[in-house]
């Protein structure tokens, strides 16, 4: 039986992250991946969804000035591609010059430092479970008949369909939405909620909608589907808003309902894994319900991101390893979603920040329209919101424009290093740039 100190079940972010995090201790690492390193993000997520929104936006202005004739099955091509490329930086060989050994295979606990893996014992000190999650794919009469596609599917498409239908109006619907929108599909967007990106400012997800509707998708907010049915002509769902039915009809169907956290299968109850729908039970240190066994990323939650599952791989090992053990701080969380324009958050949203903080806060807004850089850009859909507390320390942002998330990345400095946001004006920004929204703003802030 082989021995190691830590050894990792899952090689998405928060698994590499973890694994490359031991070896800086000089811990002796396994990880262990039935499939191929990189996860979720890598082959179905985050690296191949933003490969082809990218090509969609670059064909999308092209159709400005220009008759543009879209290869589906090129476009689909090059994103496997740009996948396998991004892929490089994370392969078996890099793990194995880092020093970390690969175990390809399906990881079951035998005991709480033993893993079989292909009928192989692997024994272990420390184990942190990293093994992600999978599209939730909800109870609807005729679904099972039917074939649908899920992120984990749709970019091994060879051809573009004619239509599609989008099951969820979350990050993942709207982003996907808006990218085959722009090759050409037909596009209609369902969701249960009365907007779409719920969790987001109102006014900001009420723009997102407005600006998908501009493009030619058709939203259907309010509506719970309730049957799928399939024939030679295409997938037909039947759903219904406020006892009212209603048919939508399309080539294809794409569910984007959100996540179902990866527990079954690897006999947790054999070691008193505490575990349930939502993912893996864990203390603040990210620690189980067995003392040598730590668990991150979207098997744990509560926030599905990839660069959460790697900031939670990197401060399980050192919990693992360490007599002082740190608090995993989610007060800084910070995502954006990639439609185009993009829409990044850090912090509370402003409901959130009365709800906690009552009404002593500065709001600050603007829009993308008074800004040089957007005007002559022609970029001026959107507008940026700041929550401060009264002694102008951040509490919140959401910028819902061009460079979103790059901009939200300089907000999140003063916000996680705790510097007050009119501090910000006394730095140079070039002009004229995108960032002179947030030096602008800093100089709304009333610091009485």
């Amino acid at each position: 039986m082989k021995t190691y100190d830590v050894a990792i079940i899952g090689g998405g972010a928060g698994g590499l992250n973890a694994a490359f995090e031991a070896k800086k201790l000089g811990k002796k690492v396994v990880l262990i991946e039935d499939n191929a390193p990189g996860g979720e993000c890598t082959w179905s997520g985050c690296i191949p969804s933003k490969a082809l929104i990218n090509i969609a936006d670059e064909i999308h202005t092209a159709k400005k000035y220009a008759d543009v004739k879209v290869n589906g099955k090129e476009v689909l091509s090059s994103v496997r591609e740009l996948i396998h490329l991004a892929h490089q930086g994370e392969s078996v060989e890099v793990l194995k010059n880092a020093g970390i050994h690969y175990l390809h295979g399906y990881a079951k606990f035998v005991d709480a430092t033993t893993l079989l893996v292909c009928d192989e014992k692997i024994h272990a000190k420390k184990i942190i479970i990293a093994t992600g999650s999978k599209a939730l794919v909800p109870h609807i009469s005729g679904l099972e008949k039917v074939e649908y596609l899920t992120n984990e599917t749709v970019f091994l498409m060879q051809e573009l369909p004619k239509s599609m239908i989008v099951l969820g109006g979350g990050p993942i619907g709207v982003e996907l939405a808006q990218a085959f929108s722009r090759l050409g599909v037909n596009v209609k967007i369902v969701e249960m909620a009365d907007t779409l990106l719920h969790r987001e400012e109102k006014e900001m997800a009420s723009k997102v909608e407005f600006i998908l509707e501009e493009e030619k998708i058709e939203i259907f907010t309010s509506y719970k589907g309730v049957e799928v049915t399939q024939d030679v002509s295409g997938i037909e769902l039947t759903m219904f808003k406020n006892g009212k039915k209603k048919v939508v009809h399309a080539e294809t169907l794409l569910l984007a309902l959100g996540r179902k956290p990866n527990v079954q299968g690897m006999d947790f109850e054999k070691v008193g894994i505490h575990f349930n729908d939502k993912g893996i039970e864990v203390d603040e240190y990210l620690k189980t319900s067995c003392e040598n066994i730590y668990a991150v990323g979207d098997v744990v939650g509560p926030y599905q991101f990839s660069h959460m599952g790697g900031v939670q791989g990197r401060l399980a090992v050192n919990n693992a390893f360490s007599e002082q053990k740190t608090k995993m701080n989610y007060d800084h969380v910070a995502w954006c979603t990639f439609t185009h324009p993009e829409l990044a958050r850090a912090g509370l949203s402003e409901r959130e920040a009365k709800q906690k903080y009552g009404e002593d806060l500065q709001t600050i807004t603007y829009q993308y329209k008074d800004l040089d850089r957007a005007v002559v850009d022609q970029k001026t859909q959107g507008m940026a919101k700041i929550i401060c507390d009264k002694e102008g320390y951040i509490l919140g942002a959401s910028i819902l424009g061009e460079r979103a998330c790059e901009m939200l990345g300089e907000l999140q400095v003063l916000k996680t290093l705790k510097i007050p946001f009119n501090h910000l004006q006394e730095a140079i920004h070039p002009y004229p740039g995108y960032s002179e929204l947030l030096v602008i703003m800093s100089k709304m802030l009333s610091m009485d």
